[in-house]
């Protein structure tokens, strides 16, 4: 299942604005990304997605379920009424059957909202919906092993909470429960918790713990045939479920491995970094940032594809706000290639404020968003961070104060203003800090020098 297009009528800061989804026929990456300045429209655009992906998500559940409404704060200035059509095609499903059934695979639903006390020339048509919904409900009604399509909204405030000690309420870990707060919440650090230990706990009564396996490990009389044997048992007990997040996690932070529950001295969630054994409270914010976007996608996926030997190569539509978000630039790079890696099957619909992550990538589609109009860019692929901040994102590459000082610097320079040049020069040295190795600086430096003979030589 996937996103194809989404339109948006008096939505947001957008009077009127259709948006083709990648992949397209010109850019067939599952990953597309818009940028642009606060207060453009980023959000929005994912908000209402969300808001229409609700729908169908509630209809899955049951048959006349209710997903989120508009909210009427989103409605474009004093436009009376709104709408979100959004056009999605699942080719996943058997082509057969939705063709015998006169279902096809292409699907659109529009959502509306009025003012309230206002009419609306905007009609909801959800007929599309409910019929894909009902598809995937007669499949898992058959056949519980039936893979059902991962959608998620990871916003802007999706916070890292603290690993619980203890588990309060009890919750269920059914397929449909992949989807329990999918659009609503973001990460949820303590269901995710309570799961891992769960499907942990189930491990560990198949095979062996590994508190165990490290204790045989280090006894020197064990037989090294016997030895074998025991890493092999434990391997064929390992839960696919959790062997499905343990890898997504680690190839997001190779230095990461072995995420696993641990009771003494307290209840705890361990990782090694690096070899060694951490408690994750003890991670960056960054760290756990990441381990908790990408483990959550890859809990979700597992819950939702039951029968899939990878449940990371199950299908979905995942929105994430800001997803450079608490992340160390390095990671910023190779974000959108491990996605793709990492989840092939799944579409992605990003915002960013990073110029490493439209750049470093060259399978993506970039909108950027201005004065509620949209411009889809050229591909950024290879050009330097400061070329994208200059050019896209219509920032300078330095302190403003100090560019323009620089700029008038080298004017001088150039029109021959020696003694003009030798001040500037002298008060951007005063100015910077002494320890700097200012490439612009020494450039100058050179070039005044370089004036100054060919002056005394005349």
């Amino acid at each position: 299942m996937k996103v194809k297009r989404v339109i948006l009528n008096n939505i947001g800061p957008f009077e009127h604005l259709k948006i083709p989804v990648a992949p397209t026929e010109q850019n067939p990456t599952n990953i597309t990304i818009f940028v642009g300045n606060n207060g453009t429209g980023k959000t929005s655009i994912l908000r209402a997605l969300a808001t229409s992906l609700s729908w169908f998500l509630a209809r899955l559940r049951a048959e006349k379920g209710s997903g989120n409404p508009i909210p009427e704060d989103a409605i474009f200035n004093a436009a009376n009424a709104c709408a979100i059509q959004i056009d999605v095609y699942d080719a996943h499903q058997p082509s057969t059957y939705l063709q015998l059934n006169g279902i096809g695979d292409s699907f659109e639903w529009i959502l509306a909202k009025a003012r309230q006390g206002r009419t609306s020339e905007y009609t909801s048509h959800l007929n599309d919906c409910t019929r894909l919904a009902n598809y995937y409900r007669n499949a898992i009604t058959h056949d519980d092993q039936t893979s059902l399509p991962l959608i998620a909204f990871y916003p802007v405030e999706r916070s890292v909470l603290d690993i619980p000690l203890k588990i309060k309420t009890k919750h269920t870990f059914l397929q449909l429960d992949g989807y329990d707060n999918s659009l609503v919440q973001g990460i949820d650090f303590r269901r995710f918790f309570e799961w891992f230990r769960e499907r942990e706990d189930t491990e560990n009564e198949s095979g062996i713990s590994e508190d165990l396996m490290s204790q045989l490990k280090q006894l020197a009389e064990i037989n090294q045939d016997v030895w074998q044997q025991l890493k092999q048992l434990q391997a064929s007990a390992k839960d696919r479920q959790l062997t499905a997040v343990r890898t997504a996690i680690s190839r997001f932070m190779p230095q990461m491995d072995n995420l696993r529950v641990r009771r003494k001295p307290r209840l705890h969630m361990a990782i090694d970094k690096n070899g060694k054994t951490l408690n994750v409270a003890q991670l960056s914010q960054g760290e756990k940032s990441l381990m908790a976007l990408v483990g959550d996608i890859a809990r979700r996926l597992a819950m939702l594809n039951p029968s899939l030997d990878n449940p990371l190569t199950g299908h979905g539509i995942v929105l994430i706000d800001e997803v450079d978000l608490h992340l160390h630039p390095s990671w910023q790079r190779s974000l959108c290639e491990r996605l793709t890696e990492t989840f092939p099957n799944c579409q992605f619909i990003l915002t960013t404020h990073s110029p490493l992550v439209i750049s470093d990538y060259k399978y993506v589609l970039v909108y950027i968003l201005t004065n509620g109009e949209l411009q889809e860019l050229p591909s950024q692929y290879g050009q330097d961070a400061n070329t994208v901040l200059l050019d896209v994102m219509d920032t300078s590459i330095r302190n403003q104060k100090i560019d323009i000082w620089l700029n008038d610097l080298l004017d001088a320079i150039q029109a021959s203003n020696l003694s003009q040049a030798q001040q500037l020069l002298t008060e951007l040295i005063v100015e910077l800090p002494t320890n700097q190795n200012h490439l612009e600086l020494v450039k100058a430096k050179l070039l005044l020098r370089k004036q100054e003979l060919r002056h005394a030589n005349h």
